[in-house]
C-alpha cells in the first residue's frame, strides 16, 4: 500500500476553502484511477508545532498505481486545482509506502 498525504494550512477564508474542497476538489480526486481510500481529518492535533487545518490521506495499491493516477486526466486536473485551495507554501504533501509489521 502507498499513501499520498496532503496537509493544508489554515486558509484565509475557511468557508470558501471548505466549499471548494467539498464541491470541486474531492470529486476530482475521487476520479483518479486505482484510488482505494480517501480519508480526511478536519481536526488534526499537532504534538509539536502548529496543527494543519485539514489533512487528507489517499491510498493506492503501490507506487506504480499512484503514479498512473497522477498522470491520468483526473490526476492532472486534481493537481491543477490545488492552487485554488492554497497558495505557495500553504500546502505540503508526501508519499510513502506502508508495510505491516
Amino acid at each position: 500500500m502507498v499513501r499520498y498525504l496532503v496537509m493544508f494550512e489554515r486558509p484565509d477564508e475557511p468557508e470558501t476553502f471548505d466549499r471548494h474542497y467539498r464541491e470541486v476538489h474531492v470529486p476530482l480526486a475521487k476520479g483518479m484511477p486505482g484510488l482505494r481510500r480517501f480519508a480526511v481529518s478536519r481536526s488534526p492535533a499537532a504534538i509539536r508545532g502548529e496543527s494543519y487545518y485539514l489533512v487528507a490521506a489517499l491510498d493506492w495499491d503501490d507506487m506504480s498505481a499512484l503514479e498512473r493516477a497522477f498522470r491520468s486526466p483526473a490526476g492532472r486536473a486534481t493537481a491543477k486545482d490545488v492552487p485554488n485551495l492554497a497558495g505557495p507554501g500553504r500546502v505540503r504533501s508526501m508519499t510513502f509506502e506502508l508495510e505491516d509489521i
